[in-house]
């Protein structure tokens, strides 16, 4: 089978590539810019058999329901991999439009450092929690850092910092 792997071009960490936390790697197929047409760079991929998407928050709202009427039309499936909500947990637009559309939704469970399910996104620079800013800094990029937070410790820490 062949699939196709993309990701959103804002997602600057490991450039090309989409990085896990364990340091695998893989190449993306497709590169895809806030104004680009999914649509347009799928059709250049003819053979696809699934179509993968990583770090899908950062789509935009039309390039979610490109990809939405893309698996309808063509019987192609699309997986979606990401975030709902940023580290002031407001939702991403491309998350929410996925939430809308999406066949299908399966967690990705993560847990606190408490041991309890984590449900938010700490944001830290130089390893401090913050809580303003804008919503986009790609982590590893001016010591910038992401922590799954279950909302008791996400809360402790946001009033630790007022």
């Amino acid at each position: 089978m062949h699939p196709v792997v993309l990701k959103p071009a804002v997602d600057t960490k490991g450039a090309d590539e989409i990085v896990s936390r364990l340091g695998v790697t893989r190449k993306v197929d497709i590169l895809v810019g806030p104004e680009d047409s999914i649509e347009k760079a799928l059709a250049k991929h003819p053979n696809c058999h699934c179509v993968l998407v990583d770090e899908a928050q950062f789509l935009t709202p039309q390039q979610v329901d490109e990809l939405f009427w893309y698996a309808t039309k063509c019987g192609v499936p699309v997986l979606a991999y990401g975030l709902r909500t940023d580290f002031q947990t407001k939702g991403f637009p491309g998350a929410s439009r996925l939430l809308e559309l999406a066949h299908e939704l399966q967690e990705l469970k993560t847990i606190c450092r408490c041991g309890k399910k984590a449900l938010l996104n700490g944001r830290k620079l130089a390893g401090k929690f913050i809580f303003e800013g804008s919503q986009v800094a790609i982590d590893g990029k001016q010591d910038v850092e992401y922590e799954s937070l279950c909302a008791t410790c996400y809360d402790k820490f946001q009033t630790a910092a007022i």
